[in-house]
């Protein structure tokens, strides 16, 4: 065997765990760390733990909130993957907004969800 003959099997194992986990790709594996419970329409949500995210400076209230929005998805994505990143399913939604004349801000939080399994 040469010097690199260790490389055969190390890469081969490599592919074998990247192939056995497809459906986890999205997924940081954080998101065992918080209770969960199935809600309405069948989604998983977090049950107490929420995130949160927001903006500033923005030309209008709808830039404001589209721009808050993309702050707590980004921070959701980072945290515990896609799969938990989508603002249109999360729960337990709290949006306030401030401003006028050119500036808007908004804070936003929720809880998490996915689709169920």
């Amino acid at each position: 065997m040469n010097r690199f003959g260790w490389m055969k099997p190390a890469l081969a194992a490599a592919a074998v765990m990247a192939c056995a986990v497809p459906a986890l790709a999205d997924e940081t594996g954080l998101a065992a760390i918080h209770s969960q419970q199935r809600e309405r329409g069948g989604k998983v949500c977090f049950v107490d733990h929420y995130h949160y995210g927001s903006s500033s400076g923005k030309s209008s209230k709808k830039a404001a909130i589209a721009s808050a929005v993309k702050s707590w998805a980004d921070f959701t994505d980072f945290e515990y993957g896609s799969t938990w990143a989508h603002w249109g399913l999360a729960s337990s939604k709290s949006v306030t907004c401030s401003g006028g004349d050119g500036s808007w801000g908004c804070d936003i939080n929720a809880r998490p969800c996915r689709k169920g399994r």
